[in-house]
């Protein structure tokens, strides 16, 4: 087909808006219907829903929106494309079914599996151990989504395949491109990286509040990708929020870490990305080059950690510090000390201010939190401890919640698998099993050893004069998100000169400085994205085992970005305005 194909997202994350597939549909023209359901926290999810019923491991709420929507689908031909299927594609697929005969449709349902390795993790590296993960899945390409829709297939279901191959495997197929177009590929992923969040590209999660001006609940995304890769990100009409050069920037930067973008299908540069804004809500994508994927696929382990329990005492008014390590001390003096767990982490959380005006304004929280292999522990054994405390301990003393109970938690490690120790797999609506070929590949080593060219940008120079102390963000956006223990942080300018100071301004020691003591030792990068006027940080370790283990009170790192923005710097006032 000549025409570009339009791409819905209607899903960012398993919970999102329940509506959202059907305003879509009823929204205006659309040729494929995506979502996406899948993070490496949704995994474990999954899998504990499957431990209690080994029929389970998908998306429930799926079939709800499928019972919203498969018949206008149908009647309009519309593909429907989701990752909802998780740790059971199979039975989702069958569901799907069941759900078209009771509608008294005839849906032709293919799924895609292959991804989960719990049956076999030999060739997993680094190698597994004697610890059985609960989910181990490595990461897909388009290629079967690809397959299924050229055999006819009204909805495809998938496990564990990349979040953009939601995009690239229905624009594969439209287009008719082959494993070896690169750069085309290259142009769908970054269309799909876009809109994979849901509104997030469409004024959600947005820097710059002001600039929003349709407050209503944003519009979920549509990718228009052409043949040779370039797209045109968009909204139906009538729908609320924004999309801009600048909502797409700030998804662009969300969860990735160097330029060159590893993928099953194709490595994006993403180096080489151009915006343009075409008109009220839609920007243009395009220059996006692509080269061979690697060997080898991305793959997530989630394994149960142990258990976990978090109990928050308030401190109010005068000598904060001190009642907090009164607090701290009694407490595990009641327990028998720290040492009786396998983690303990202490943090007082200020919130208050002097003379306040408020008896909420004048508080501070200390939270604990304590974890152990043994749920007796950290169970009421622990929360009542923090309860003896109540009348023996700081003036004023109160907790945020009653004591409670232990909870499991698991750990996310990050691993990779040869491609020939996977067998990507496509079921056609027949019961048909087709194996899905390897793309070429290539060394990344070797491919950024390379001559591929790669776009500067403007490289003008860093505006001088006088400067004044004011916030980050009076300059910068900012968007950041988790990977597994590490975090990312992006950080985009509105025009050259904002980014000539950024660049120049904003090394990793003076980020360091910025975000204070929690990344002291971290190892921090920095890549630069001119195209996009952009910077970007990967904060390694920042999550410690992943999101599920995290103890930091933000476990995805998705303030952080804004906690930057918060601080405090020397900016040329040329940027600043009056």
């Amino acid at each position: 087909m000549t025409r570009p194909v339009r791409i819905g997202n209607y899903s960012g994350f398993y919970g999102d808006r329940i509506a959202a597939a059907r305003e879509m549909v009823d929204g205006g023209p659309i040729d494929v219907l995506c979502g996406d359901y899948l993070a490496e926290l949704t995994m474990l999810i999954l899998a504990k829903a499957q431990a209690k019923d080994p029929s389970a491991g998908y998306a429930r709420t799926f079939l709800t929106q499928m019972e919203q929507v498969l018949g206008t689908c149908l009647d309009r031909n519309i593909k429907i494309v989701a990752n909802a299927g998780g740790l059971n594609p199979a039975g989702l697929s069958s569901k799907i079914s069941e759900l078209s005969t009771r509608l008294g449709l005839s849906a032709k349902v293919a799924h895609v599996e292959g991804d989960d390795l719990r049956g076999d993790t030999s060739a997993i590296l680094p190698p597994v151990g004697a610890t059985k993960p609960v989910s181990a899945n490595a990461y897909l390409g388009g290629w079967g989504i690809a397959e299924a829709l050229s055999a006819g297939a009204d909805v495809v279901v998938t496990g564990r395949v990349t979040d953009a191959s939601l995009a690239v495997g229905p624009a594969a197929w439209w287009h008719g491109w082959r494993p070896d177009d690169f750069d085309a590929l290259a142009g769908a992923v970054v269309a799909g990286h876009v809109i994979e969040c849901g509104p997030q590209a469409t004024g959600g999660n947005y820097s710059f509040l002001r600039e929003v001006t349709d407050r209503r609940y944003p519009g979920f995304p549509i990718a228009e990708v052409a043949a040779d890769g370039s797209s045109v990100i968009t909204k139906h009409e009538n729908t609320g929020g924004l999309v801009s050069v600048g909502t797409v920037t700030a998804q662009l930067l969300y969860e990735i870490a160097e330029p060159a973008y590893l993928g099953p299908d194709v490595t994006t540069h993403f180096d080489t990305v151009r915006l343009e804004q075409q008109g009220p809500h839609r920007v243009r994508i395009s220059g996006v080059t692509g080269s061979a994927p690697p060997p080898t696929l991305k793959v997530t382990l989630n394994d149960v950690g142990g258990f976990r329990n978090t109990m928050t005492m308030v401190l109010t008014g005068l000598d904060i510090e001190e009642k907090a390590a009164w607090a701290e001390q009694a407490l595990f003096d009641v327990l028998g000390g720290r040492d009786r767990f396998a983690e303990v982490d202490v943090r007082l959380l200020r919130f208050d201010t002097p003379d306040a005006g408020s008896n909420d304004q004048a508080t501070a929280h200390l939270r604990i939190t304590v974890k152990d292999p043994d749920p007796r522990k950290v169970g009421r054994e622990f929360s009542g401890g923090i309860m003896e405390v109540a009348l023996a301990g700081f003036a004023g003393f109160h907790t945020t919640t009653p004591p409670s109970g232990e909870s499991a938690y698991g750990v996310c490690r990050p691993a990779a698998v040869a491609r020939h120790a996977v067998t990507h797999t496509v079921v056609l609506p027949d019961g048909e099993r087709r194996s899905v070929a390897d793309p070429p590949t290539a060394d990344p080593a070797a491919e950024s050893a390379g001559s591929r060219p790669v776009v500067t940008g403007d490289a003008a120079s860093a505006p001088g004069g006088p400067t004044r102390r004011a916030p980050i963000g009076a300059v910068l956006g900012a968007r950041s998100g988790d990977k597994g223990g590490n975090a990312n942080l992006g950080l985009w300018a509105r025009d050259d000169a904002g980014y000539a100071w950024a660049r120049d301004h904003l090394d990793v020691e003076r980020v360091r400085a910025l975000l204070g003591p929690e990344v002291d030792g971290l190892r921090i990068e920095r890549f630069e994205l001119p195209n996009l006027r952009a910077l970007n940080f990967v904060l390694h370790g920042l999550l410690g085992e992943g999101v599920a283990a995290s103890t930091r009170p933000d476990a995805q790192a998705k303030g952080l970005g804004e906690y930057l923005r918060s601080r405090v710097t020397d900016i040329p006032e040329v940027l600043l305005g009056s």
